[in-house]
C-alpha cells in the first residue's frame, strides 16, 4: 500500500478552515477535518455550517468526534471518507444510510482505550467501511504526545486485514511517523508537525520520508 501524508486541521471558524487548506492544497491529495460537538469529547470545532464550497483540487475526508454522526453526514454532501467513531456508534444501519445518501464512503476510529474486538464486526462482511482510524492520542485537542501502546492495534489489524487502509492521527510527526508506519499504518494524519511549520511542504515531505523509511524496514 502507498503511504500518504494526510495534514490534519482542527479549527473554530470556517477562515481558518479554508486557510489552512490553502496552505497544503498544492502538497497533499487529501485533507482531514476535524469535527468536534461539545459532547463527544469537550471541545467545539467549526461543523457540517461551513463545508459548503471548499477548495477543490483535494479529496476531504471529516472525522467526526460527534453525539449521532448521521445527523452531521447527512448535512456534508459529496464523494466524502467520512469517520465515525466506534464509541459512538448508536444505530449502524442509520449511519450507513445517512453516508449513501450523502454519496460518501465510511471509516472507523477507534480510541487508544478501547479494546479491538469492538470494532472487528464493523470490518466484516459487507459492512462497508474502507479504513479504520487508530487514534494515537486522545481525542479533543491538538499537540498531544503520540502514544506507541497503540502500535499493537495497528499491528494487528494489519496482520487480520492485510488490504486494510489503516490510518493514525495523533501527535504524528517525523520522529513518530517511521514506527506507526513500520507498525502498519498506510495513511497518517498530522496537524500540529505540519501547520506549526514554516514551510509546510517541506514539513509533509519530512514525514513521508520518515514514514517510508519506517515501512522499508518492516518489508
Amino acid at each position: 500500500m502507498e503511504t500518504e501524508i494526510i495534514p490534519a486541521i482542527l479549527v473554530k471558524t470556517k477562515q481558518d478552515l479554508i486557510e489552512r487548506i490553502n496552505r497544503v492544497e498544492n502538497s497533499v491529495s487529501s485533507v482531514h477535518i476535524d469535527v468536534m460537538d461539545n459532547k463527544f469529547v469537550p471541545n467545539k470545532t467549526v461543523g457540517s455550517e461551513s463545508f459548503s464550497g471548499l477548495p477543490k483540487g483535494v479529496s476531504y475526508e471529516f472525522h467526526w468526534m460527534v453525539e449521532n454522526p448521521q445527523e452531521h453526514i447527512a448535512k456534508t454532501k459529496g464523494p466524502h471518507l467520512h469517520i465515525i467513531h466506534v464509541e459512538a456508534i448508536r444505530d449502524w444501519s442509520a449511519i450507513r444510510k445517512a453516508a449513501k445518501e450523502a454519496g460518501g464512503k465510511l471509516g472507523i476510529a477507534i480510541n487508544p482505550s478501547t479494546p479491538l474486538e469492538k470494532l472487528e464486526p464493523y470490518l466484516k462482511g459487507d459492512a462497508g467501511v474502507s479504513r479504520v482510524l487508530v487514534m494515537s492520542v486522545e481525542p479533543g485537542f491538538d499537540g498531544q504526545k503520540y502514544m506507541a501502546s497503540v502500535e499493537e492495534k495497528i499491528r494487528r489489524l494489519r496482520m487480520k486485514f492485510p488490504k486494510l487502509h489503516i490510518e493514525v492521527d495523533g501527535g504524528i510527526n517525523p520522529a513518530t511517523a517511521q514506527s506507526a508506519s513500520r507498525a502498519g499504518a498506510d495513511k497518517l494524519a498530522a496537524a500540529s508537525a505540519i501547520f506549526n511549520a514554516s514551510d509546510t511542504r517541506s514539513a509533509v515531505k519530512a514525514i513521508m520520508e520518515s514514514a517510508k523509511e519506517g515501512k522499508r524496514k518492516s518489508s
